[in-house]
């Protein structure tokens, strides 16, 4: 049900099956019928003939996205050890974005400076294709206790693994597409991070 429901369709539908779906309201409403997946979430940033380093900022601007969302709703909320994880998760995407930024550097060593690269960010729409504000209205009430935020990264982390992995198929250039499987397997270790710090509050 929720999140992890529609993450795990999502990480099915992106290792090849190709009958996955995730039901709205959970099995209790199901009514028999077969169900209809909406379009694929994020794909309309990819047109395919990216360069490597529009992949890049491509990513930068989708961490960047996260990072916001895990700080503006770190601002809403007055549990402390909420917030405390909405900060850890917050830096964690900070250190990401330094990491993409580096790669970046070794394809075009010219950058100036971090204040020009951000200048050309294509898109700052979190992980898995939301914006900050789609993301908040829909799920800002489930997400008030720790298990609720680490469930929701969880569920963001997945998908954005899910979308690299569709990217990577997508890509034409084989430089950009070993970027890309390489920005998934990236997010396979912010998974493993998610599942131990869910372990230790468990």
């Amino acid at each position: 049900m929720g999140g992890r429901s529609r993450a795990a369709a999502q990480l099915m539908a992106g290792s090849g099956f190709k009958e996955v779906y995730n039901l709205k309201g959970g099995i209790k409403a199901w009514q028999g019928g077969t169900a209809v997946g909406p379009a694929e979430m994020g794909m309309s940033f990819l047109r395919g003939d990216e360069t490597s380093e529009e992949i890049i900022l491509l990513a930068y601007g989708m961490e960047e996205g996260l990072r916001d969302f895990y700080e503006t709703l770190a601002e809403e909320i007055d549990d402390s050890e909420v917030v405390g994880v909405l900060t850890k998760l917050a830096k964690v995407e900070t250190k990401h974005k330094q990491n993409l930024f580096d790669l970046y550097l070794t394809l075009d060593p010219s950058v100036a400076d971090r204040e020009t690269f951000e200048s050309d960010i294509l898109s700052k729409a979190m992980e898995g294709g939301f914006t900050t504000d789609e993301f908040l209205e829909e799920n800002r009430d489930s997400m008030q206790t720790v298990p609720d935020v680490l469930n929701i990264a969880m569920m963001l982390e997945t998908q954005a693994l899910d979308l690299y992995m569709r990217y990577a198929q997508k890509a034409e250039n084989e430089k950009s597409k070993s970027i890309l499987l390489g920005i998934a397997e990236e997010e396979k270790g912010h998974l493993a991070g998610l599942g131990q710090l869910m372990e230790e509050r468990a």
